[in-house]
Order: structure tokens, then C-alpha cells, then sequence
């Protein structure tokens, strides 16, 4: 479950640190009642990235399959091969 704190909760940095690093999730920075910021650690921050990332790369992926944009492995390997001199 997201954790959702005042914008006043701030004020404690190094408690609001330490609530970063243990989380797995955002945290939520709730002003006047409505949502106005969102919080992590920099090891969340990295994880999320990196799985943007990998999602960006399979949905291309996928296009390209639906386009007919693909190679036969054996044809695959022999032009790798044949660039690299393997």
C-alpha cells in the first residue's frame, strides 16, 4: 500500500530519508489535501528507470514483429558472425 504524507511531514529530513530507503514504493506528498509530489529513494529511482527502459526496448520489439521487420536466427547469426569475424 502507498504511503501518502503532509507536505508539513517534510520538516523531518532524515526521518522522511530513512522512510525512502526501507519503501519499495513512491511516497506520496500530499498539500492541502491533494497529491503534489512524489518522493523515493535513488535505488527505486534506478529500478524504475531501468524498467522503462526495458519496456520502451519489448514495445519496440514488438512493433517490429508486427511489421514483418525481423531476421531468421540461422540468417541472424551469420551476418553477426561475418561482421565480427567470429
Amino acid at each position: 500500500m502507498p504511503k501518502i504524507i503532509p507536505i508539513r511531514d517534510l520538516k523531518n529530513t532524515s526521518e522522511i530519508s530513512q522512510m525512502c530507503k526501507e519503501s519499495d514504493e513512491p511516497i506520496y506528498i500530499t498539500k492541502n489535501g491533494y497529491g503534489d509530489m512524489v518522493i523515493m529513494s535513488i535505488e527505486l529511482y534506478k529500478e524504475k528507470l531501468f524498467m522503462l527502459e526495458i519496456e520502451n526496448k519489448l514495445m519496440k520489439a514488438e512493433k517490429q514483429i508486427q511489421e514483418g521487420n525481423t531476421l531468421e536466427g540461422d540468417a541472424s547469426i551469420k551476418a553477426i558472425r561475418e561482421k565480427y569475424n567470429v
